[in-house]
């Protein structure tokens, strides 16, 4: 499947690292000559549009004169990713920007693949985009029955952890080589049905008084323990 995504980092990512996913850039701005070469040599289709063609192709979004068509990444089966030894499992995450941010500290902390349970309402582009490209270098695939998942992965000798605000287990207690980390919505959580099948519920030790972290950031802080 293709969409246009736009942003001069996420393109030059996909440029340096995933170069036969670009199908066609546009450029609505005057750039650097060695780099309008680099593109036009990586994808011969370089087109210059004008700024009303870009927004409109960015929907309205900040594309710093920068887009590109390309080959949007596809999930892998949940056989090829429970060959893994650390999974992440977003459970009712839907908002593009936490989940791409999520993949982006998923890829830097160790991660070696993510499940996502809302896969066929997310648009891949939005991802893409909010990762700056690194959903192209981490695995993931689809399990929209989270219950039926939680089974699997234990089949398959995974420790489940569930990140709640709740949580008392410490991760330093825990036999960490292979486990899955369970994500959810940061109004909803996790359910008390995925929580009650869960071997250990893992938590941020807050300092101050609030109701909670960021999705996203409750995500590094908890992968950073569990690596």
């Amino acid at each position: 499947m293709q969409a246009v995504i736009y942003g001069k980092q996420v393109i030059m990512h996909i440029l340096n690292s995933h170069q036969e996913k670009l199908q066609e850039i546009y450029l609505s701005k005057e750039i650097d000559k060695k780099l309008f070469f680099a593109l036009k040599k990586a994808c011969p289709n370089t087109i210059k549009v004008d700024n009303k063609k870009a927004q409109s192709l960015a929907k309205g979004g900040n594309h710093q004169g920068v887009l590109a068509k390309v080959e949007l990444p596809l999930a892998v089966s949940l056989k090829e990713v429970k060959k893994t030894q650390k999974l992440l499992v977003l459970c009712g995450i839907t908002d593009v920007g936490n989940i791409g941010g999520i993949f982006r500290s998923a890829y830097c902390l160790g991660m070696d693949g993510v499940i996502l349970d809302f896969a066929k309402e997310l648009a891949y582009e939005g991802i893409v985009r909010s990762s700056l490209g690194l959903m192209y270098d981490l695995p993931f695939s689809v399990a929209p029955n989270t219950l039926d998942l939680i089974n699997e992965l234990k089949t398959s000798g995974f420790l489940c952890l569930g990140a709640s605000m709740q949580g008392s287990s410490q991760a330093e207690n825990l036999s960490l080589k292979k486990c899955a980390l369970f994500l959810g919505s940061e109004h909803e959580g996790l359910s008390k049905k995925i929580l009650a099948k869960m071997d250990a519920i893992l938590s941020v030790k807050m300092r101050r008084d609030f109701d909670s972290l960021n999705v996203s950031v409750a995500a590094g802080i908890l992968m950073d323990k569990i690596n």
